[in-house]
């Protein structure tokens, strides 16, 4: 069978840094090729030279067994390859039809646009999708992630691609919509795309893949079947040693109640929440997306302060305006998005660890650069963060590394309650061991932490209790010991099984 796509021996170097070094990987006909890694892996290299992104700097790629080399993605386009990334390149001022065929749009007889055959073709690829319900005169910018997802996906068929990259696809959705992209992976498929699938969710690559190829540090580490390998021989290969507990959890001996929330409420979007922390305790919050989790955590550091209710830190009641009064307390937030609201990406780790404590390392308004490049220095060594200098632009670092400088920042203010709101999220499964370490190391400091979770497994394995979120509410709260995936999914679509705490 000749394969959609070879590369041999494809090697590429950033002036004396070399990134990929001999990497052999094809895609055939009517399969899900999985690419895994940890970040900073050279699985983004590798896409963008397949991607026509970036140029090889030693190697071959063959497309339907003929030699290719692209210098831009439209050379890509044109032989059939489309990529669909995490941070979708849609116009949200645009319709679903026009985002399709943008650069491609069908022509009438005399060159203009035809708007009616633009729109009748955008409708034929969304119902190949089984999307039937997106219209494609809605505004992009008006759709939900998954909608825009879909957008994405249908807008690389438009191209006829034989060949499809998805780069974590998944990344920012729900379970549901996740589950329904995954079906439409499979259709495509079915149909004979070749498809290079991108991911760290070990169970989307079980359930989608047919083959699965490693990389570590440039190097490819091997190709297995899927039936061939099992999460631990990947994990194995992914980081180059064993993790005999991915979730290692520190044993604690839990202090005084650091914070308290009663019948806090902001709007409708939190409803009478009462919860307690402790030194050294991990609490963790599960739910379904929208059940609050994230509007919780915006309350209780103040970006959106509570409308009645109570908040007490170390006993006393206080009035949390603003993040500048949450810090000033002790509190420190770990937002969900870190690349719109954890960083600046344009800016050096330097710049970005000193934001939350400019005024503490100020004076009339000059900052202290000894103070500024001692704090990162050390910032740099604790959390391990792979760089090659605090003046390294945040951007370009791998996404655990980036999610490392996050923390970094928040650390530095001295926070006694760490708030960290989907702290693994998009990070390979090394760099997720590293997170947890330092969540245990953190509960031994005596810090009490709240951590947000849409991955059942990371709350079952780091919590020392679980309270479930539904429509606003707590509806359970379930101690570590009796903790199960079953007891925790039922709680979190409300099973009759259980009932709302009591207050």
């Amino acid at each position: 069978m000749t394969c959609l796509l070879e590369l041999s021996n494809i090697s590429k170097s950033f002036a004396s840094v070399r990134v990929l070094t001999g990497v052999n990987f094809d895609v055939r006909p009517g399969e899900v090729h999985a690419l895994m890694g940890e970040n900073g892996a050279g699985k983004s290299t590798m896409i963008k030279i397949v991607a026509g992104v970036l140029t090889p700097s030693g190697g071959e790629m063959r497309v339907n067994g003929e030699a290719v080399q692209f210098s831009s993605p439209k050379e890509a386009n044109a032989r059939g390859i489309a990529t669909v990334y995490q941070e979708m390149l849609l116009f949200p001022d645009l319709t679903v039809a026009e985002n399709i065929f943008l650069g491609h749009a069908p022509r009438g007889s005399v060159g203009h646009i035809d708007w009616r055959s633009m729109r009748a073709k955008a409708r034929v690829l969304l119902d190949s999708l089984d999307s039937p319900d997106l219209d494609v005169d809605a505004v992009v910018g008006t759709l939900s992630v998954a909608n825009r997802q879909r957008v994405e996906i249908a807008k690389a068929l438009s191209q006829d691609a034989r060949i499809v990259i998805m780069d974590e696809p998944t990344a920012a959705l729900a379970e549901t919509d996740a589950k329904r992209l995954l079906d439409i992976v499979r259709r495509l498929r079915d149909r004979g795309v070749g498809i290079i699938y991108v991911s760290h969710r070990m169970a989307e690559i079980f359930a989608i893949a047919d083959r699965i190829t490693v990389l570590r540090d440039g190097v490819m580490i091997g190709t297995r079947n899927r039936d061939e390998v099992d999460q631990p021989t990947l994990v194995s290969m992914m980081v180059g040693r064993d993790i005999a507990q991915l979730y290692p959890k520190a044993e604690v001996t839990l202090g005084d109640v650091l914070l308290e929330t009663r019948d806090l409420c902001c709007n409708e979007r939190v409803r009478n929440v009462s919860l307690s922390v402790r030194a050294g305790e991990i609490v963790g919050i599960a739910g379904l997306i929208g059940a609050g989790r994230t509007e919780l955590a915006l309350t209780m550091f103040g970006i959106t302060p509570a409308t009645a209710g109570e908040i007490r830190i170390g006993g006393e009641a206080v009035t949390i305006r603003s993040p500048r009064e949450a810090r000033d307390l002790g509190i420190a937030y770990i937002p969900e998005d870190r690349g719109r609201q954890g960083l600046v990406k344009a800016q050096t780790i330097r710049e970005n660890i000193i934001h939350p404590i400019l005024d503490r390392i100020s004076r009339y308004f000059l900052v202290s650069l000894r103070k500024e490049r001692s704090l990162a220095v050390q910032s740099i060594k604790q959390l391990s963060i792979r760089t090659w200098g605090a003046d390294q632009i945040a951007g370009q670092l791998s996404g655990g590394n980036q999610q490392k400088v996050v923390v970094a920042k928040w650390l530095g203010t001295k926070p006694r309650i760490l708030i960290m709101d989907e702290p693994t999220r998009g990070i390979d499964v090394g760099a997720k061991a590293e997170i947890y370490t330092l969540m245990g190391e953190l509960a031994r400091d005596g810090i009490a932490i709240i951590m947000i979770s849409s991955e059942l497994p990371e709350v079952l394995g780091m919590s020392d209790r679980i309270m479930v979120m539904n429509e606003g509410k707590l509806v359970a709260e379930i101690p570590r010991a009796e903790a199960t995936l079953e007891s925790v999914g039922a709680a979190m679509t409300h099973s009759a099984r259980h009932q709302e705490i009591e207050r």
